[in-house]
Order: C-alpha cells, then sequence, then structure tokens
C-alpha cells in the first residue's frame, strides 16, 4: 500500500510544464494549479537550440538531436511524477527556424502532446501575466531576455499595455554580434529604438525575466555579498548597479568574485544580457530594477486559473497553505491574522496596504516551527520563511515576516538578530516586527495554539493611553504571572501602560 504524504496538499492534482527555449529546455511538475505555484519537481538541459540560427536559418542540429533524446525522459518523468496534464509551448528559435516544424512534430510524437508554438505578441503576454502572478502591486515594463529574442511589454495592475518583440536574444545577439560585446551593445541601441514604449518606463519598475538575467542577477548578490540568496524580488539600484552593468558588458568578468558559481554555459551569455540590460536602462530610465523567479511558463499556469483564483494574494495563499501544512491549528493561525490587526487598531499604528499584507502572512507562518526542539523553534521558523519560495513578497517583507517569527519564539531583543537582517528589513519592519512578536508573545500564552478563545480577547481603554486584554470570566483560570510578564515586555516596546484583566 503507498502511503501518501501529509506534506503536500491533498486537493491538488499535479501537471507538468515543458518550456521549449532557444537556449534552455525545461520540465517543471507543479503539485497543481494554484495562485502560488509550488514545484513538485523541475529539470532542464541547456540545448542551445537557437545558436547559429542567424547565419543558417535552421536549428542546431546536434542541440536537436540531443533535445529529442530528452523528451523521452521529460515524458518519463512527468508520468512518474503523477501529473495528470502535460502542457508543451515553444518560443522563438522553435517558431522563426526554417526547421523548427519539423523539430516540433518530431517532439510531438514522443511527448505524445500537441506542443503550443507561442507568437511573439503570445510570448509577451505570458511574459507579463508572470510579472502579475508573481508581484503585487505591478506598475513598469516587463522584459523576458530568452535565448532568441527579448519580449517588453507595460504592465500596470492587472492590465497589458503595449509589447514589442526584438531579435536581442542572448543567443541570437552573441551571433550576430560575431562574438563581440563591444559590437553588441550597438546592435542593442539600434533595435531599442523602435522600442517606444519604453518612454513610458520612466520612473516605474524594470522587471528582468529571464534566465541569462537571473544569473546576471546572481553574480551581483556574489559581487556585493548580498545576504539573501533568493532571486524573485531582488533589486538592483539603478545606479549602484551602472558600475558592474559596464564591467559585464564589456567581458571582463573571469576575474569577478563568484563567477564560478555560474555555469560555463550561461556565463558566455551574461555580457549580452548586461549589455541589453545597460541599454534599456538608459533609454527607459527606471526608479529600480526588479529580477522575477517567473517568467511565460508561470504566466501561462496562471492563465489556466479562474478568475476567482486570479484575484488571490499570492503571498497569503502560500502562507496558508505552509499553515495548512506545518501549523497546529490554521483556524488559528487565520484567527490570529484578524485579531492581531484589530489590536494594530487599537494600538494606534497605521498600516498600509503592504504592512497589512506582510502582518497576516506572519502571522499564518506564526506556528510552522512548532516541530522543532525549542531553543531552534525561532531561527529556524527564520531560515524558512526567508527562504521559501514565496511570491509576492520583496526582501524586506521576507525579513519582517521571519523576524517577527522569531521574536515570538526568542523574545523581543534584537541583540540576536544578525546585523546584515537588520540591514534588509529596515527600522520600519523591524520595529513592526518587535511589536508583532511581542503581541504572539502574550496571546498564545491565552489561546495554547488553539481555536475558539483568541476572538473573545478583547481590548479596552483606559485612563489615559492604557490599553488593558480583557479574559473572559469563563477562562480565569489563564490567568497567571507568566502572561502578566509578557504583557509588561508588550507594554515596553510599545511605551504606554498595559495589563491584563478579567471581564464579567
Amino acid at each position: 500500500m503507498i502511503q501518501t504524504s501529509q506534506g503536500r496538499l491533498q486537493d491538488r492534482r499535479p501537471l507538468s510544464i515543458i518550456d521549449i527555449g532557444s537556449n534552455s529546455i525545461r520540465l517543471v511538475v507543479y503539485e497543481g494549479i494554484a495562485r502560488s505555484p509550488t514545484v513538485l519537481f523541475n529539470e532542464k538541459m541547456l540545448a542551445g537550440l537557437g545558436r547559429g540560427i542567424v547565419s543558417t536559418g535552421r536549428l542546431d542540429p546536434e542541440a536537436v538531436r540531443r533535445a529529442l533524446e530528452e523528451f523521452r525522459r521529460f515524458r518519463a518523468l512527468s508520468d512518474q511524477a503523477g501529473a495528470d496534464e502535460l502542457h508543451v509551448i515553444a518560443t522563438a528559435a522553435a517558431r522563426e527556424a526554417e526547421n523548427g516544424m519539423d523539430f516540433i512534430h518530431r517532439a510531438e510524437e514522443i511527448l505524445g502532446a500537441e506542443i503550443r508554438v507561442l507568437s511573439g505578441r503570445e510570448e509577451a503576454h505570458y511574459s507579463a501575466l508572470g510579472i502579475i502572478s508573481g508581484f503585487q502591486p505591478v506598475d513598469g515594463i516587463a522584459g523576458d531576455l530568452g535565448g532568441g529574442s527579448l519580449e517588453l511589454v507595460d504592465v500596470s495592475a492587472k492590465t497589458i499595455g503595449d509589447g514589442i518583440t526584438l531579435p536581442l536574444g542572448g543567443l541570437r545577439l552573441q551571433d550576430m554580434a560575431k562574438n563581440s560585446p563591444a559590437a553588441a551593445a550597438k546592435i542593442v541601441q539600434t533595435e531599442l529604438k523602435r522600442a517606444t514604449l519604453l518612454a513610458n518606463g520612466e520612473g516605474r519598475t524594470f522587471y528582468c525575466v529571464g534566465g541569462t538575467w537571473r544569473n546576471l542577477a546572481r553574480l551581483h548578490m556574489n559581487v556585493t555579498g548580498y545576504s539573501l540568496n533568493v532571486m524573485h524580488h531582488y533589486e538592483l539600484g539603478v545606479e549602484s548597479s551602472a558600475a558592474f552593468l559596464k564591467q559585464v558588458a564589456s567581458g571582463d568578468i573571469d576575474k569577478m568574485k563568484g563567477i564560478q558559481r555560474i555555469s560555463k554555459s550561461r556565463r558566455a551569455l551574461l555580457p549580452y544580457g548586461a549589455a541589453v540590460l545597460q541599454e534599456i536602462v538608459a533609454v527607459m530610465k527606471p526608479s529600480k530594477i526588479v529580477v522575477s523567479a517567473l517568467g511565460v511558463r508561470e504566466g501561462y499556469l496562471y492563465s489556466l486559473l479562474n478568475e476567482e483564483e486570479r484575484k488571490r494574494d499570492p503571498l497569503i495563499s502560500a502562507a496558508e497553505e505552509l499553515a495548512v501544512l506545518r501549523a497546529r491549528s490554521v483556524t488559528h493561525a487565520r484567527e490570529l491574522s484578524a485579531w492581531t490587526g484589530e489590536a494594530f487598531d487599537m494600538f494606534g499604528l497605521v498600516e498600509t496596504e503592504e504592512d497589512t499584507r506582510y502582518r497576516q502572512a506572519a502571522c499564518l507562518l506564526a506556528d510552522i516551527g512548532w516541530r522543532a526542539h525549542p531553543e531552534y523553534r525561532g531561527i529556524q521558523s527564520l531560515n524558512i520563511i526567508a527562504h521559501a519560495s514565496f511570491i509576492g513578497v520583496d526582501h524586506p517583507g521576507r525579513a519582517f515576516i521571519g523576524l517577527a517569527n522569531m521574536f515570538r519564539h526568542e523574545g523581543i531583543y534584537e541583540d540576536g538578530v544578525l546585523p546584515e537582517m537588520k540591514a534588509l528589513a529596515g527600522p520600519h519592519h523591524l520595529e513592526r516586527a518587535r511589536i508583532l512578536g511581542a503581541l504572539l508573545r502574550v496571546v498564545y500564552l491565552f489561546s495554547a495554539s488553539m481555536p475558539g478563545l483568541m476572538p473573545r480577547l478583547k481590548w479596552r481603554g483606559g485612563e489615559g493611553d492604557k490599553l488593558s486584554l480583557v479574559v473572559p470570566a469563563s477562562h480565569a483560570g489563564l490567568m497567571g504571572e507568566r502572561p502578566d510578564g509578557r504583557m509588561a515586555q508588550l507594554s515596553k516596546v510599545l511605551g504606554r501602560p498595559m495589563d491584563i484583566v478579567l471581564g464579567e
């Protein structure tokens, strides 16, 4: 008898997507169609189908051979993972090469599935959907740099605006420039003149999509010694990254710190990716550059969701799912999310929409470390949250959510917080994390991590700015020295008198 693991959500049916790009081919098996998708299995090969297409007009023959062989494995892996559906999409190289359709037909026979060859417009559309699905809010221009093409598209909230496809993919640009980064820059300058939509991006965000730009960001992390090794929502300052982009675009990368951690096949395309990004920044003048781990594939997956699911907050959805999988009670986690909002109102703490989302996520995740040794629950929770595959949250937000949960377990003292994590959170998030952590330390002593009681705990104003937490008389047995001590800590953090009283 095969026992189903409780580490997976029981209402999901796996599905697979194979993404046939000009440089890489990837199989991703997802746990199911969800607002915040979880990957069950992920494998790629750097086939280089588009290598040499500028001079020959055809897919690279050795790459075709290797890809067709790998498709047999991809099909078998999809079946082994229990995927109910297999979706296959192909992009620039397959649609443009003379022998592209012949390759597609052979691949369809092996995979036993229809392959959807995306037009440039469709590729830009799904890339934009990937950005819309992964960020909240969205406002800027998304750029998806593949091996064969660059898709640029304007995105604002849920609206997809103007877009254009340019022949500036890494492999194609390398071929057109005859392996000369200097020549590549001139080609990019010429091609970008057609991208008039960039003029509307001034002061907005530029979203980087695609493997070459992700590896460029990875190198930037290595060079700068960045403290959080998470790619999604990594930000490059426009001015602070200028010297870095200039150096990479020149091809002078062999001695850069951390270059050995970039695969050789990806390393060769970094100068061309940097050249494209450098010129986009010069034309667009964005406020910031943000890296996305989501692209065409995730945008396609997002398109399969119904309208109700698309409207859900991806961060809150993911946090609730993790609470289902790891907390003692997901109902308690939801109660905590609502109750702390009421408490913050009573404390006079004004929240932005982002503050509210991050507080709610922190509450949903507040009990995921309960199975760990008591001495390590805080740091384990922090590590899980900081490095989870969440979307819809920036890096300072990750730091806030993780620190709130560390403070909840280990106390509200900052001396145990790494300086890098403090710097990442910033003063606002750090202080809010201490307040939330102190509040959680109080309420968990009454709820015992079980639902039902928390909605009955009410706040009452007193003389001056004093606040009292009122415990129902029916639960008088929960009163004691320890809750009083925790309330004194919260009082100190907030800088106002507070106590716990028994209601009628």
